[in-house]
């Protein structure tokens, strides 16, 4: 069976194209983003979240954004949501990303 082709991933991944080392991995319905062997975001149902610190969560709460709910009875409090703004500009996502994608 042919692989589903996704239009939000592929820009993500675009977008995320100065950032060496990232791959993508088709889980729970949606995409694990990893740079080398870190997982550092999801992507489902159309939007992105990286995975947050205690220094960057305060970020994406500055911005308004929510942690990732992959159902009503589940919320994963160390990914946040990925402001529109800085999704489409892909060196500010690049740095967003480049804050959490490393170890």
């Amino acid at each position: 069976m042919p692989a589903k082709h996704d239009g939000f991933k592929d820009f993500v991944l675009d977008q995320l194209a100065n950032l060496r080392g990232v791959t993508c991995r088709a889980m729970f319905g949606g995409y694990g983003l990893y740079r080398e062997e870190t997982f550092f975001g999801i992507i489902h149902k159309g939007r992105l979240y990286f995975k947050v610190t205690p220094t960057t969560v305060e970020r994406y709460k500055a911005h308004g954004m929510k942690p990732f709910r992959p159902n009503v009875k589940q919320t994963l409090n160390h990914y946040y949501e990925v402001p529109l703004e800085i999704l489409e500009d892909s060196e500010n996502l690049t740095d967003w990303a480049s804050q959490t994608a490393t170890r």
